[in-house]
């Protein structure tokens, strides 16, 4: 079976500072043997050169670049960093398939709503004009993300480690989205992921690890890699009631179709 993870961070320092060999000895392992194909994704500028960088050297490899709701609260210029952004997804080198990631986090009580706010618009505005998916993070802020998703009818993307309810992962299907699952599926009190693993369509569903992140049970709270992606696509296929090898296939299939690989 071959898995594509559809959402990674392989720049991440953890995987140097916790692997011999680092990310690249982890790559050399799956990717092209059990994993099929990865979006390595950046959450800010110096992070996109990093994964676009990574990239380059991996065949089966592409990126999404943008500008993260949590990696914004670091940036100043923020006219700078979108038009950095922009030109690198205009680089065909850095094999950009995505705007992203992009979105809301409301996880800290100190977060600048109205500033996350302003920059998710922008970057829908970019997917829309550059004519471009989105890969989105949500985190504590349904609601609003939902708001922002439905001024921009023209855009299509994928929700990534979906944590919302079946009500709104069937109106963002409605809408054109993709649903993606992580690990989290795996863990034993993840309620609302197995019920949506169960519901979304055939056609919308991904995977990934959200790696070095999301570990899924029973290695939670190790370092993650694309290798473990076998432990989500069984227990999706386990709610689904389709074999793994099923699973695996058809994730694979709607990644290269809604990516364009």
């Amino acid at each position: 079976m071959m898995y594509f993870d559809s959402h990674a961070h392989y720049y991440d320092d953890r995987f140097a500072e916790e692997y011999e060999g680092g990310a690249d000895a982890l790559l050399s392992l799956c990717l092209g043997k059990s994993v099929s194909c990865i979006i390595n994704v950046g959450t800010a500028p110096e992070t996109c050169r990093a994964a676009a960088e990574q990239a380059r050297r991996y065949e089966n490899m592409y990126t999404a670049l943008g500008l993260h709701p949590s990696d914004s609260r670091l940036v100043d210029d923020i006219d700078a960093a979108l038009s950095e952004i922009e030109e690198m997804i205009a680089d065909k080198s850095n094999k950009c398939v995505a705007l992203g990631e992009i979105g809301l986090d409301y996880h800290y009580p100190d977060t600048d709503r109205a500033r996350q706010m302003e920059i998710f618009r922008r970057q829908m505005a970019m997917a829309e004009r550059l004519g471009l998916p989105v890969v989105i993070h949500d985190r504590d802020a349904h609601e609003d993300v939902m708001t922002v998703v439905r001024e921009y009818p023209g855009v299509r993307g994928v929700f990534h480690s979906f944590s919302g309810s079946c009500e709104m992962a069937a109106e963002l299907v409605k809408l054109g989205y993709m649903i993606s699952l992580s690990g989290t599926v795996t863990f034993k009190n993840a309620r609302k992921p197995k019920e949506v693993a169960a519901a979304v369509p055939t056609d919308r569903l991904l995977i990934e690890t959200d790696c070095p992140y999301l570990a899924p049970h029973p290695l939670r709270g190790t370092l993650n890699h694309s290798g473990n992606l076998e432990y989500t696509c069984r227990e999706i296929a386990a709610i689904r009631g389709i074999s793994e090898e099923e699973c695996a296939d058809l994730t694979d299939k709607n990644a290269r179709r809604f990516f364009g690989i």
